[in-house]
């Protein structure tokens, strides 16, 4: 007659059906319920980056030298490395790059105040090769006195390159500091085919706009419209008021005037 089975010997049948949990399960089981974030290398305009997605998009981007000290100081989410960026994010990153504007590029910016969201979204407005101060973000979504916190709402982008704060320069002109240090802002500029020394010059002795004595118009410096008056016909001024004095209108491409 068989003998009733004792709870020892159900947890030894038990215990020879155990198996070890496939390799990264717990890493899947993170992303797939959204408790963590994604992060694959890319090459980026002037160098690798560190892309950083989730559900809701990118939400970092980070130069892969800095990527140890950002990682350090992440606060909140795990980061899951992963070989590549899925094939549709991808192309999306790529095109970003390759266009120098944010398209159809998700990004989270969910962690951000709604001001800081605002100034990012006008950054992200600013051509490739082309720069704007920080007055021109306050004026253009209705804070003109707000360019030290539009300055604040820039240090804190998350997505850097991909929205271009490098693309703002201090209200003097001059380019300024960046959040990965003022070379790569350079350098950035660079690749979208502006010369940053021509920036500083011009800044040094006060320039601000520049006009066509043809067409009645005066712009940012950088202005693609600006960049195509030739020299005879450019007329250089340090306020919009000298501007304004001589005649001219400020463009509608560039919107210089406050």
């Amino acid at each position: 007659m068989n003998q009733p089975l004792t709870t020892a010997d159900v947890e030894r049948s038990l215990a020879g059906l155990a198996t070890s949990a496939p390799p990264h399960l717990a890493d899947q089981v993170l992303v797939a319920t959204g408790v963590a974030d994604q992060v694959a290398t890319v090459a980026g305009p002037i160098g690798p980056l560190r892309i950083v997605f989730g559900r809701r998009g990118v939400s970092a981007c980070v130069p892969d030298a800095h990527w140890p000290d950002h990682l350090a100081h992440h606060v909140g989410r795990p980061v899951v490395e992963v070989d590549a960026l899925p094939p549709r994010l991808a192309a999306q990153v790529e095109r970003a790059f390759d266009t120098g504007k944010l398209g159809n590029l998700p990004v989270d910016l969910e962690t951000l105040s709604d001001f800081q969201r605002t100034v990012l979204r006008k950054a992200a407005e600013i051509p490739p090769g082309e720069v704007r101060p920080y007055g021109w973000v306050a004026r253009e979504i209705g804070k003109p006195g707000a360019v030290r916190a539009v300055g604040s709402a820039l240090n804190k982008n998350p997505v850097p390159v991909l929205i271009p704060c490098h693309r703002v320069s201090r209200s003097d002109g001059h380019l300024g500091e960046y959040a990965y240090g003022p070379e790569m802002k350079r350098d950035l500029l660079a690749a979208e085919g502006l010369d940053p020394d021509v920036v500083e010059t011009l800044a040094d002795r006060r320039i601000r706009y520049v006009g066509s004595d043809t067409t009645g118009i005066y712009c940012h410096p950088t202005c693609r419209a600006a960049r195509r008056i030739t020299p005879p016909h450019r007329v250089e001024f340090r306020s919009e008021s000298a501007a304004e004095d001589a005649g001219y209108r400020p463009c509608k491409v560039c919107r210089p005037a406050a």
